[in-house]
């Protein structure tokens, strides 16, 4: 690999792939490695997951490859240079899978849907890959093992999770066959997949040969367990699960949802499972379940136990699922607890003989799980209160598993969503809920930190927020973690300094949270940041991201953190930037400054860590300039709406001949009075529609509809128009109805709303601009210009072959008309007839360059009213000689001056 800087696009990628610590010597023996990944003209831009290297005896290298980090497209690269370096004669080993130790001939499989954590719908399908050889399976760059019990169903990104059910073998048993289950149907082993074959590797890790499973919808999972069950467990104190409980009731663990390991308590007294038989209609159910293979001793570890239920006068009447257990240091024991075997109502027992037999003055250190918790209560609760109920139910609480963590904080976000609706012109029930909310995100994502010698992370995404926890352990051999890196947002924190900080408290551990708050704008608005001139416009540049060292005992920086945020709006040039943290009640600069900006990315960098944003503050002063479109665009428009409206009306009354077909132009001035209508009004009350983010979104899909359908009305109109001319040109006496009516609307209207409704689909978050209009961030402005573009282009075509066909037959038609007095009605109705059918748009496209490109494409747009008006009203010669009637009735007065004034049929 190369050790240096690699130019971007070469390797085949965008981001090149390169080792930043250099390789080891043979005596280093198999070492940990950093990678970078150069981009955007920064070396180490990108920083990817570590990787393991050894040095071997012939003069190569060998590289433990993992996935690299997702964010961008990157590949490991090969140095050319290196050739020269190496024996390139050396002989290959052999390639034979069946001579080659499966532990040193492997294929990684990192996938996260695999992890036990995992829910997610469709389906991941083992049966549909081809296997080939032995596999190692890794989440996230960690070595991980198939599960030893039953999985819940739906996990491991998959409808039925596969899970070894012999257990896992030890190295010394060499290569072995074990039964792989699937749960489903609330029967852990209602699938029974083919064997695997499994190996035990010297440095505590397995690789499977895994086959295709029989059944469609499952898949083989992946299991982290990191951390020790003795210090992580739920404690579990119910006097009905006592031996010596009798009662009528049954109590049913079939209906517990299981999560983690457990610890037996009667009455705060520390107790173990019964060993024994236990007599049937005792703790608190029919079938009472007991261990049939007795506890492990503590340097047994983890094992596998059965357990039985004693029903029908049988002591093993019932064989439940197998559960995993381990002797603990202080003289206790844990259990990974399982559904068991659903034909029957059956519980665990506690012993409490076995209360004399331990110590009971051992305190757990993890007393209480999300199994406690509610979700139906909490799902039901009022917006003001729910978020302040969820901080009292996980006062107490120090881990969780990720599952509830995510439940919990899309729960969170509902209600924060509805608060900043519903509060809105409320600045201080804002910060209010925005703090309680933050106060929430930031004790959620800290339970994802679990203790760890070396280093582990955790990374979720979710609609509203986006999370990665990074946590090393007194034995960590980085010299520095990765980049923590979401969608809008990166941080660069040393992480490892701060761990060594925490050797004096010893523990020698530290952990970072990094997340993107994506809706968190919505309660801590940029309005909030304060500054001298309070009349300037304050925008929020950036995704509010928020940094804590969770479970960190000394918080202390070793150096400032670099933060690089995407701007999420346009940058307008003139703006000043401004990198700021959220204080209770107002956003503020200290301790926070920009090291770098650009219009697309700006790096803030700050001495301590917080809830960040960037702010871009700009004049709210308009220019000259500013004032005059406002100006141009009032009267422009306003002019234009009356012509319309005029236009309108005489289609609706005048008397029409039998061949004129007016459907297109009656709709075309319906869309263009409502859209121009609603946009002015819409920009008008601006300030009053903003806050509240329902109607603006609402409006800016109704300006998308009616705008889409002025387009279309103006595609319609150029088709028939065209149609029109080329009959014209076969001398047609009659110009009749192309198409029907009902079918002309059809098409109008529900080709807009398609396109709207699967914009609205696929990214609701288009909508509801600064103006009320699609957002131009991530290019949601193109479901609007998109079509527009497609419209522009064919209509300037079908108008150039108008123009054509017209000027041809005008010039058979009207032979005895002068050549001057037919040029002047051509260019006239020429030009006319290009702002009706919508071209002068084509202008849009460069109204930054001039200003007067931009007054004349306002004028032209905001008048195809007007050109409608006069080309098929004013200038038609039978429609003048009805309003010459209809003021006649309306002024008698004047008949004999209207009469005579009169044009004459010809």
């Amino acid at each position: 690999m190369s050790e240096t800087c690699v130019p971007t696009y070469r390797c085949g990628t965008d981001v090149p792939l390169w080792l930043s610590d250099g390789h080891p010597k043979p005596e280093d023996g198999v070492v940990t490695r950093d990678v970078c990944g150069h981009r955007n003209n920064y070396c180490c831009y990108y920083q990817s997951y570590p990787i393991r290297v050894k040095a071997c005896p012939d003069n190569y290298y060998v590289y433990e490859f993992v996935t690299p980090t997702s964010h961008y497209c990157g590949a490991y690269c090969a140095d050319v240079k290196s050739i020269n370096a190496i024996n390139v004669t050396s002989g290959i080993l052999s390639t034979d899978l069946v001579s080659v130790d499966p532990c040193y001939n492997y294929t990684v499989m990192d996938d996260e849907r695999r992890s036990t954590d995992y829910y997610s719908s469709p389906s991941m399908c083992d049966a549909s890959v081809t296997w080939v050889g032995w596999y190692r399976l890794y989440l996230n760059g960690q070595s991980v093992d198939m599960p030893e019990t039953c999985v819940p169903t739906h996990r491991c990104g998959t409808d039925a999770p596969l899970w070894l059910s012999d257990g896992h073998p030890k190295p010394e048993d060499g290569v072995v066959t074990r039964h792989v289950c699937g749960h489903w149907s609330d029967q852990c082993c209602n699938y029974q997949s083919y064997p695997i074959r499994v190996k035990a590797c010297p440095d505590n890790y397995y690789v499977y040969e895994f086959v295709k499973p029989p059944y469609n919808c499952s898949a083989y999972c992946a299991d982290l367990v990191s951390v020790d069950p003795c210090n992580n467990y739920t404690v579990m104190d119910d006097s009905r699960r006592s031996t010596n409980y009798s009662s009528s009731s049954d109590m049913c663990d079939r209906d517990v949802n299981w999560v983690g390991w457990y610890r037996l308590y009667l009455n705060g007294q520390n107790v173990r499972m019964s060993e024994t038989c236990v007599p049937t209609s005792r703790c608190g159910t029919r079938v009472p379940l007991w261990l049939s293979d007795g506890h492990p001793k503590p340097e047994d570890g983890v094992v596998t136990r059965h357990v039985c239920g004693h029903d029908d006068s049988y002591c093993c009447y019932v064989m439940s699922y197998p559960i995993r257990v381990k002797a603990c240091p202080d003289n206790y024991y844990v259990y990974e607890f399982v559904k068991p075997t659903s034909y029957y109502c059956g519980a665990y027992c506690a012993d409490v003989d076995s209360i004399n037999q331990t110590f009971t003055t051992v305190a757990p250190v993890i007393t209480t799980t999300v199994s406690g918790v509610n979700m139906t209560q909490l799902s039901n609760c009022s917006e003001s209160s729910c978020i302040q109920n969820i901080l009292n139910l996980i006062e107490n609480i120090t881990v969780l598993p990720l599952a509830d963590v995510k439940n919990l904080l899309d729960l969170v976000f509902n209600t924060s969503e509805k608060i900043s609706i519903s509060s809105s012109s409320d600045p201080k029930k804002l910060k209010s809920e925005g703090n309680q909310v933050l106060k929430a995100i930031e004790k959620l994502v800290s339970m994802l930190v679990k203790p760890t010698n070396t280093c582990d992370n955790v990374s979720f995404t979710l609609e509203s927020v986006e999370a990665q926890v990074f946590m090393v352990g007194p034995q960590v051999t980085l010299n520095k973690i990765p980049r923590l890196d979401t969608t809008n947002a990166s941080v660069d924190i040393d992480l490892i300094g701060i761990a060594k900080n925490n050797n004096e408290t010893g523990s020698g551990s530290a952990a970072v949270a990094f997340m993107s708050l994506n809706t968190m704008e919505n309660l801590l608005k940029a309005e909030f940041f304060n500054t001298s001139d309070n009349t300037s416009v304050k925008t929020m540049m950036s995704t509010v991201i928020s940094a804590t060292l969770p479970k960190t005992t000394n918080k202390q920086l070793t150096k400032p953190v670099n933060f690089t945020l995407k701007h999420i709006r346009e940058f307008v040039s003139g703006g000043n930037m401004w990198c700021v943290y959220w204080n209770i009640t107002e956003w503020i600069v200290d301790g926070c400054s920009v090291l770098d900006t650009n219009s697309s990315y700006t790096v803030c960098s700050c001495v301590h860590l917080s809830t960040f944003a960037l702010i871009m503050q700009t004049s709210s002063r308009p220019s000259e300039d500013d004032h005059l479109m406002e100006v141009v665009n009032l009267v422009a428009v306003s002019v234009g709406l009356v012509f319309n409206s005029l236009a309108l009306l005489t289609f609706a009354f005048c008397r029409w001949k039998p061949g004129v077909n007016n459907v297109a132009r009656i709709n075309l001035c319906i869309s263009l009075l409502s859209a121009h209508l609603l946009f002015l009004l819409t920009q008008h009350f601006l300030k009053l529609i903003k806050p509240h983010q329902v109607l603006c979104k609402v409006l800016s899909g109704f300006l998308h509809f009616l705008f889409l359908s002025c387009f279309v009305w103006m595609f319609i109109e150029a088709v028939l128009l065209f149609i029109c001319v080329k009959n014209l040109s076969q001398i047609s006496s009659r110009q009749r109805a192309v198409l029907r009516s009902k079918f002309l609307i059809g098409i109008g209207y529900v080709i807009s709303l398609v396109i709207v409704a699967v914009s609205f689909g696929l990214v609701p978050d288009g909508y509801g601009s600064d103006k009320c209009w699609i957002k131009a961030e991530k290019g949601y402005i193109w479901s609007f210009l998109g079509p527009v573009c497609v419209i522009l282009v064919i209509n300037t075509i079908l108008f150039i072959g108008i123009i054509i066909s017209l000027n041809s037959t005008l010039t058979k038609l009207n032979a005895e008309v002068s050549r001057m007095k037919q040029t002047k009605r051509m260019f006239f109705k020429t030009l006319a007839q290009f702002v009706v059918l919508g071209c002068p748009w084509i202008l849009g496209f460069f109204t930054e360059s001039s200003q007067v490109v931009k007054i004349l494409f306002l004028i032209l747009n905001s008048q195809q009213g007007t050109f409608i008006f006069l080309i098929y009203c004013l200038l038609n010669n039978e429609v003048r000689q009805q309003y010459v009637k209809w003021m006649s009735a309306l002024f008698p007065g004047c008949k004999s001056k209207t009469t005579k004034d009169a044009p004459k049929k010809r």
